[in-house]
């Protein structure tokens, strides 16, 4: 009588009985219920960090291995990219991407550790954490409106706030700068938290930030969003319009997306399977409330239409830093 294998055994095999083939590895290589480690290039927390851990829940139960979070936070994500970038490309590494390391970073720092074009494969998509343009509820700005024509009668000394140099918070600033053709004046903080401390104690005029930082402050009456820089407005804003709405600008819908990224050279038939799983979990109604409840908006995707998301995102950062002549710190 053949013996009997465990069921997480059994659950490992079936997944990984595709990347043993397409990788033409003897089948000793992997057979064990190894775990699958995503790694968040953030402190534990904040709105990616709370999406990559309600993935690994999920994912767990689907797939029937553990998945651990590994948060690696620091250096605009570049730490965690550079570990993903070195892991073995065996599926059991995954990052959880933001623009920052992958399609922003390339653009100010020439001597990354990793290529952010060749050391990784898509695998899914997953949400979009818009941003928005924000003032405190006593601002005397009441529209986009209001903003630019101050800008333009004032160059270079209307504020905004950004949560760092070279984040896709100070760099979706610059960009509706240089569209609407005015100078405004960038006051970098680190983080979300105490840019928005300044921005209702009146030191900095406006904020650039996501809509799931500033929804609070939306709701307790303490700011105000002017506008989002999405396709349609979002739902937990009170009705802001979108940036194209309040100015007529075209071209600032900036998707701040979150995407699960592996190793190059991880096996094809690996990669599939993981996006197949990760884009059903993030189609399931729970999820799809789950994101809308931290401010994001679900965009479950495969390859394919990450691969598009993270090549217009690339070109999109590098214009904009080119044109402002932005450098790292």
């Amino acid at each position: 009588m053949k013996p009997t294998l465990p069921q997480s055994a059994r659950a490992i095999l079936a997944w990984t009985a595709l990347a043993l083939a397409a990788a033409a590895t003897p089948a000793s290589a992997q057979t064990d219920a190894r775990p699958l480690h995503i790694v968040v290039p953030f402190a534990p927390g904040g709105a990616q960090d709370v999406i990559g851990r309600y993935l690994g829940v999920k994912l767990t139960a689907r797939l029937g291995v553990p998945v651990i979070i590994d948060n690696k936070a620091g250096a605009g994500g570049v730490i965690a990219a550079d570990a993903v970038a070195k892991a073995a490309p065996d599926g059991n590494t995954l990052l959880l991407a933001t623009g920052g390391a992958i399609t922003i970073a390339p653009h100010l720092n020439p001597k990354l550790p990793y290529d952010a074009k060749r050391d990784f494969v898509s695998v899914a998509m997953v949400a979009d954490t818009p941003m928005t343009l924000g003032v405190r509820a006593q601002s005397p700005y009441i529209s986009v409106a209001d903003v630019l024509r101050d800008a333009k009668a004032r160059p270079g000394q209307v504020s905004f706030g950004s949560t760092g140099n070279g984040t896709v918070s100070h760099l979706t600033g610059e960009l509706f700068a240089q569209t609407a053709g005015v100078q405004l004046l960038h006051v970098p903080y680190r983080g979300a938290a105490p840019a928005l401390v300044d921005l209702l104690g009146g030191q900095v005029a406006l904020m650039v930030t996501s809509s799931a930082s500033i929804d609070p402050m939306v709701e307790d009456n303490k700011a105000r969003v002017l506008a989002s820089f999405t396709t349609g407005r979002l739902a937990n804003l009170r009705g802001a319009p979108t940036m194209n709405e309040a100015a007529g600008f075209k071209g600032l819908e900036v998707p701040v997306w979150v995407g699960l990224l592996a190793p190059a050279r991880t096996p094809p038939a690996v990669v599939e399977r993981l996006a197949a799983e990760i884009v059903a979990v993030c189609n399931l109604p729970e999820t799809q409330e789950r994101f809308k409840g931290l401010g994001a908006i679900p965009t479950c995707g495969g390859p394919k239409e990450l691969d598009k998301v993270v090549a217009d995102d690339y070109q999109r950062w590098g214009k904009v830093i080119r044109q402002g002549n932005i450098k790292a710190e």
